[in-house]
């Protein structure tokens, strides 16, 4: 998303749940909804992110991707994918180039239309690193430094980038700049929102109203998709795993990947997330790709199990790499989207920037 921002590996929103308990709770009455600045007319707006951390999985398609797709039919969409965030440690300049196209044919690829939503790169998009700074001078040293993403990040780093303390900002930034008011995020993003609220609180409060108050919208449970060869630790796109089904694996070697899946002592098919995990995991990825019920699933034995997961996973994902593939063999076409894409959300956030800045009494050329 808003990775489901950095988002999580469930390729998330890039953006953000409810605080730990450690953040300012400033809040305002009658800014939920508020005018957006860029004058269009008041409407469910909704903003989503996807980081390119790495190779897009099963994980990610059905957790953010394919649900992201399904938006279009609710409001005004914004998509974008937040290589901005991707800074935020250490990382190879050509394969994060490689990863964001990657990423972003993909979107295009599941269903995301960018004729009918703003589909576009962080980065070809000034404005979100301008608000960005502008949010920085509204934040206090202690709120980023809570959260919990840069706790467990910086705990696992020798050396910490500044940009991983105040990413926070920029995600706020991302969603403050189209006058998002919906984001939709998983439990582990949903701080970020809560952030963002404050961020926009506290400057509406002291420079007068200029960012509308964005809500955290919990979508549908989906599938939480689990590493085939050890079903207790989630698919993730960064760590090259046997268990793990990238989007463009090719097709053979996805159902080897299933056919080879852990399972559980005995021989019942039952869902049982803690007692038959590996079982589990292949209900839960069989139902999320045909649309059945667990409980309405009846194959009789693993082998069985294997087989039916195998063939609706790969019934889910031909048709998403041939038109990935399309994409591919074009690059002018995918260029051309990104391109258009990244003029319609300048367009966007042009006016809540200016209204930013001549509220914090900066001067316009």
């Amino acid at each position: 998303m808003t990775e489901r921002t950095e988002t999580s590996d469930d390729a998330a929103p890039v953006v953000l749940s409810s605080g730990d308990g450690g953040l300012a709770t400033e809040r305002s009455e009658g800014t939920e909804g508020a005018t957006p600045q860029d004058g269009s007319a008041a409407t469910t707006r909704v903003l989503s992110l996807f980081t390119p951390s790495g190779h897009p999985t099963l994980g990610n398609l059905l957790g953010a991707l394919l649900p992201s797709a399904r938006l279009l039919e609710t409001g005004d969409c914004v998509f974008g994918v937040s290589d901005l965030h991707a800074l935020t440690s250490d990382h190879d300049p050509a394969r994060l180039r490689e990863r964001s196209l990657e990423l972003a044919g993909l979107c295009v690829a599941a269903g995301i239309d960018p004729a009918r939503c703003v589909l576009f790169l962080q980065s070809n998009v000034p404005a979100h690193a301008e608000l960005a700074y502008l949010l920085e001078s509204t934040a206090h040293y202690g709120e980023m430094q809570r959260m919990i993403q840069f706790k467990e990040k910086s705990a696992r780093q020798s050396v910490v980038r500044l940009s991983l303390l105040t990413y926070p900002a920029l995600m706020a930034a991302d969603i403050l700049l189209y006058q998002a008011t919906d984001v939709p995020v998983g439990a582990d993003q949903a701080q970020h929102v809560e952030l963002t609220r404050d961020l926009a609180t506290r400057f509406n409060r002291r420079y007068g109203p200029v960012f509308t108050m964005p809500r955290a919208v919990h979508p549908p449970a989906a599938a939480r998709v689990m590493d085939l060869s050890e079903p207790t630790a989630k698919m993730s796109k960064s760590i090259d795993s046997p268990g793990t089904i990238f989007l463009l694996d090719p097709i053979d070697v996805v159902r080897r990947k299933i056919m080879r899946a852990v399972t559980d002592s005995g021989t019942e098919v039952a869902y049982d997330p803690k007692g038959k995990p590996g079982v589990s995991n292949l209900l839960a990825i069989l139902s999320a790709c045909t649309g059945t019920p667990v409980a309405d699933l009846t194959a009789g034995s693993y082998g069985v199990l294997k087989k039916e997961t195998a063939d609706a996973v790969i019934a889910l994902l031909e048709p998403i790499q041939r038109r990935y593939a399309d994409l591919s063999a074009d690059p002018a076409e995918l260029e051309g989207i990104l391109r258009t894409g990244a003029e319609r959300a300048r367009e966007r956030a042009a006016g809540t920037v200016v209204a930013a800045k001549e509220a914090m009494g900066l001067l316009s050329a």
